[in-house]
C-alpha cells in the first residue's frame, strides 16, 4: 500500500523533546489511542503514522522539520479525511506547522486538481504566455447600476478578469442576479467596443447549496468565472464544484478568513502549501493573495514561494495562477513573478480620475 508525507516543524529546546513530539504526531493523526494499545499488525504495521526524518529547522526556528508518512489507506476516497490526516486534531496543538506536502499517486488520483489552470485562464482571455490582470468591482453599498458601470470601464480599460469584490454577496443594494447580469452585461458591452475578451468573475460564495446553484446561474449568464473563499464554504466546495457535471468555469479562490492559517511562524501551514498545493488539490484555477509590500505583511520570499507551488510540477495537476494583490500598485507591478502570474489590482485603479486610461496604463506598465 503505498504511503503519502507531511513535512511538520515541531517546535522543541531539542531533538529528545523533537522526537516525543513526532511520534505523538503519528498517533493523534492516525489512531489517536496511547501507543501501548495500539492493535500489533494492521494497525501497526501499515495505519499508525511512522516517523521517517527528524532534521533541525533551517528557519531560525526553535525546532525540528519532522517527516511523517502515512498509508493511503488512512484516508481512502475522502478528500477531507486526507486534510484530517494532514493537520486533524494536531493543528489545535501549540507549536505545530505543515511545512511541505509530499503525495502519493493515489492522493494525486484522489486530487484531479483544476480543469483549467493557467493555461485554460489564458485562453478564455485572449492573451499567450503574458501576465493576466484582474480587477474587482467594489465597494459594498454600491447600487448595481454603478458597480456595472465600474465592470464596463475595467473591461473596457483592458483587464481580463473583472470580479466581484469578496464582500459582494446578496445585498440589497446589490441582489446577487441581478447584479449578475448587470456586470456580464456590461463587460460584454466593453469587449464589443473594444474587441477584448473580458469576463466577468461573480462571488459566488455562500452556503453549499446556494453556492452551488448561483455557480449554475453564473455559467448560464455568461460568466467567465467564479470566486469562492474556502475558508469560509468549506475546503472540499471549490473540489465539489470543479468536478459538477453540470459545471464548466475556471474557479478563482478568495483568502477571506484564511488569515490564521498562515500567519503564524509555529503553527498552521506553510504559504506555499497553504495558498499552492491545497490550492490546487481543491481544484481552483487562480488563486488571491496579499502580495508582499501590501498592507497584509507577506514577505517577498512568502509569497515566492506560493507562485513556485502553483507551477511545481505534482505528476497530475495542472499548474494554476498566482493573483497577488491586496494594495498592488503601479510602482509595484514588475515583480518578481514572470509572466505566469495574475496581477490583482483595484484600490489603486479606483483612485485615479480616468478608470479606463487607467487601465489603459496598467496594461502598457505589465506588458512592458
Amino acid at each position: 500500500m503505498g504511503r503519502f508525507h507531511v513535512d511538520y516543524y515541531v517546535r522543541a529546546v531539542d531533538e529528545a523533546e523533537a522526537r516525543a513530539r513526532a511520534l505523538d504526531i503519528a498517533l493523534e493523526q492516525t489512531v489517536e489511542i496511547p501507543r501501548n494499545v495500539v492493535p500489533s499488525g494492521y494497525v501497526e504495521d501499515e495505519i499508525l503514522g511512522r516517523l521517517e526524518a527528524l532534521v533541525a529547522d533551517t528557519q531560525g526556528r526553535p525546532g525540528f522539520i519532522a517527516t511523517i508518512s502515512y498509508s493511503d489507506d488512512d484516508v481512502g476516497d475522502d478528500f477531507l479525511q486526507f486534510l484530517n490526516i494532514v493537520f486533524g486534531n494536531s493543528s489545535i496543538k501549540p507549536g505545530l506547522k505543515v511545512e511541505d506536502i509530499g503525495l502519493s499517486p493515489a492522493m494525486l488520483s484522489l486530487c484531479p486538481g483544476p480543469r483549467h489552470g493557467i493555461e485554460g485562464l489564458r485562453a478564455r482571455a485572449g492573451i499567450g504566455r503574458k501576465p493576466l490582470l484582474m480587477s474587482a468591482i467594489k465597494p459594498v453599498g454600491l447600487p448595481v447600476s454603478e458597480l456595472a458601470r465600474r465592470a464596463h470601464d475595467f473591461a473596457l480599460g483592458g483587464m481580463h478578469y473583472v470580479k466581484d469584490d469578496h464582500g459582494l454577496v446578496d445585498q440589497h443594494t446589490s441582489p446577487f442576479a441581478e447584479r449578475l447580469a448587470a456586470c456580464v452585461n456590461a463587460v460584454g458591452e466593453a469587449n464589443a467596443k473594444s474587441g477584448g475578451k473580458a469576463s466577468f468573475v461573480p462571488n459566488i460564495t455562500a452556503s453549499a447549496s446556494e453556492m452551488i446553484e448561483r455557480a449554475l446561474m453564473a455559467e448560464e449568464a455568461g460568466a467567465g468565472a467564479v470566486m469562492i473563499a474556502p475558508a469560509l464554504t468549506g475546503y472540499d466546495a471549490a473540489r465539489s464544484l470543479a468536478a459538477h457535471p453540470d459545471f464548466s468555469l475556471p474557479i478563482v479562490s478568495h483568502p477571506a478568513f484564511s488569515g490564521a492559517n498562515v500567519v503564524s511562524p509555529e503553527c498552521g501551514f506553510s504559504h506555499r502549501v497553504y495558498f499552492g498545493l491545497l490550492q490546487r488539490l481543491m481544484g481552483v484555477d487562480a488563486v488571491v493573495y496579499p502580495n508582499f509590500g501590501g498592507r497584509f505583511g507577506f514577505t517577498r520570499d512568502e509569497c515566492r514561494s506560493i507562485a513556485n507551488a502553483c507551477a511545481a510540477d505534482l505528476g497530475g495537476p495542472k499548474t494554476i495562477v498566482p493573483a497577488p494583490g491586496g494594495g498592488m500598485t503601479f510602482a509595484r507591478i514588475p515583480e518578481a513573478y514572470g509572466n505566469d502570474v495574475m496581477y490583482l489590482v483595484g484600490g489603486a485603479l479606483l483612485q485615479e480620475d480616468d478608470l479606463v486610461s487607467a487601465c489603459r496604463r496598467l496594461v502598457e506598465a505589465v506588458n512592458g
